[in-house]
């Protein structure tokens, strides 16, 4: 992990996998991810690389409460499963492998850092550090600015990812719009997609 404060992940550092091996990658990526509203009440994700390759996609319900969310890889099979967790001030989702429900398959968990915070601030906290949440000491923090949905990823000091979305009211009133996602090396970009999607849901309710 790099020593200095404030600086990236880089070449050489460890790797940083949360949700398997094979989507961490020696050399910074990055990946366009399109959201589209398909009716009033699911929308769909899809990740591509430079190239226009798909990478990933995600289905699930756009609004309501206990909203469930899947990952799937370009050929369809389940890479994990995603819910919210009921009625509470701080929006909270536990991230299981596969369509797994089981605690053994648990993957991470993320909430809100702050209750009703118009600003992007989510705390997350790996499986196995689960049981010492009570410490407030979360494995990796994600925050950005007001009423905007671009932000950073961090595990400590180190940044490790970046999300970037300029809205507009064509993409709007479409249903539709993109994300820039740079991905630091080494770093789970699944990992990162996932926490997309959650503070998508969590800021934006379109």
């Amino acid at each position: 992990m790099p020593k200095n404060k404030k600086t990236e992940w880089q070449v050489g550092d460890p790797a940083i996998s949360v949700v398997s091996d094979q989507f961490c990658n020696p050399y910074p990526m990055d990946l366009m991810v399109k959201r589209k509203v398909q009716n009033l009440s699911k929308d769909h994700y899809q990740v591509f690389d430079p190239s226009g390759n798909l990478l990933l996609q995600i289905d699930g319900q756009a609004f309501g409460f206990n909203r469930k969310r899947v990952m799937r890889d370009p050929a369809g099979f389940t890479v994990l499963t995603m819910r919210q967790k009921g009625i509470t001030l701080k929006n909270k989702w536990e991230v299981h492998g596969g369509e797994s429900k089981e605690k053994e398959d648990l993957l991470f968990t993320a909430q809100q850092s702050l209750a009703m915070s118009l600003k992007t601030s989510l705390d997350v906290f790996l499986a196995e550090n689960n049981n010492v949440k009570k410490s407030n000491t979360c494995d990796f923090h994600a925050s950005g600015g007001y009423s905007n949905i671009s932000f950073k990823i961090f595990k400590s000091d180190a940044l490790i990812a970046g999300v970037t979305h300029k809205f507009t009211w064509g993409s709007f009133c479409k249903g539709k719009y993109n994300f820039r996602v740079r991905v630091n090396p080494e770093v789970d970009y699944a990992f990162i997609i996932a926490l997309l999607v959650m503070v998508d849901d969590n800021e934006n309710w379109c």
